[in-house]
Parts: structure tokens; sequence; C-alpha cells
């Protein structure tokens, strides 16, 4: 089955390399959306705001949520849930450098950037961002609207919940369980559990 043509919510350093990969997979890409009209690095259409998405047949394109995240935001998650509820599809994006297990699975809307490893019966779920040269090693599981940062390695049997953020360079050893709405600071070794909403 072919692609749907795709329409990029946002025009940031996140939405760019997302960007870049869609061209290099020669994915038809209808335009970009922001606040404001912008230029765009690639000459990529801007179409509007994101109302305008409402404007098209929601069988027929694929939505990619350009908004990054430094952060624990509910930005990304808002934006999903709006346009799914609309029934709008969230394309999955990975980058032709990451190694991902067959038996690995990965929800929709998942970004999966250059370099990256995911191994073995890894579940990465909804709208969650696994950023360059980071790593997720065997049976562990990310909560949907997260964000694993670039060069953060996980090790197996790590469960991370719901919109947690989990630092550049931060190394998660294994078996832990990493709550929802959690931040961990970039760099940060993480050996025991950590609770919901927590900052470490």
């Amino acid at each position: 089955m072919m692609n749907k043509p795709v329409i990029i919510i946002g025009n940031g350093g996140h939405a760019g390399v997302l960007t870049e990969i869609l061209l290099q997979q020669k994915r038809t890409i209808i335009g970009f959306t922001a606040p404001e009209k912008q230029e765009n690095q690639f000459g990529i259409k801007y179409l509007g705001s994101d109302e305008v998405i409402n404007t098209f047949n929601n069988q027929k394109i694929e939505l990619v949520l350009g908004i990054g995240a430094v952060d624990v935001s509910e930005t990304r998650s808002i934006k999903f849930k709006e346009f799914k509820e609309k029934r709008f599809d969230f394309a999955t994006v990975i980058h032709k450098s990451s190694i991902i297990s067959p038996s690995a699975i990965l929800g929709e809307g998942v970004h999966v950037m250059a370099g990256s490893v995911i191994q073995s019966f890894v579940n990465i779920t909804d709208n969650t961002i696994i950023n360059t040269s980071s790593s997720i090693d065997h049976d562990s599981y990310i909560g949907k609207h997260s964000h694993v940062a670039p060069g953060a390695t996980i090790s197996g049997g790590v469960k991370v919940g719901q919109l947690t953020h989990i630092g550049a360079g931060a190394i998660i050893i294994q078996n832990i369980q990493i709550g929802s709405h959690v931040m961990i600071r970039a760099g940060s070794l993480v050996k025991q559990h950590v609770a919901d909403y927590s900052k470490i």
C-alpha cells in the first residue's frame, strides 16, 4: 500500500529533521502548519494555522507532529489527541540508519531518529520520540507522548510512563520503573525507581 501524502505540524528544529527524513523517503509533503506564516528551509509550503488541517479529507492524508519537546510538556499530547478525535492518522517516521528489532512494537506517530537502536520485544507507544543515537534494550516499554532525548541509554526491562522526558545522555539501568510526567535531567544515572511527577 502506497504512503499517503503528509502535512507537518510545526516548523521548528524537530520538524526540520522529520522533513529531511520524509524527503529522503520520497514522501509527498503537502505543506506545514504554524501559528503565523513562516519560511521553510526546505521550501515546503506554508498552509496556515493548524485549523487548516480540518479542510483536508482525513482518509487521504497523514499528519506528522513536528513539535519537539525539551522537557515535560503536554503540547504534543494535546495536539495528537485533538486530531485523533477528528480521525486523522499520524505517520510513524523512521530514519534509515536506525536499527529496530523485528519483534519490537512501534505505536502510531512514533519518531525514530538517526542512529537509534531498539532491541527485541521493546514496546514504543503512540506519539513518542526516540531521538538521535539513543538506545533502548530488550523488553522495555516507553509510554505515550514521551521523549527519549539524543544519546540516552535505556537498559533492558525498563518501564517508562506517559509524558516523560529522558534527558540527553541519561542512563537508566535495567529493570527500573519510571512513572508518568517525569523529568530525567540530561546526563543522569538512574539506579532506582522514579515516582510520577518527579524531577531528577
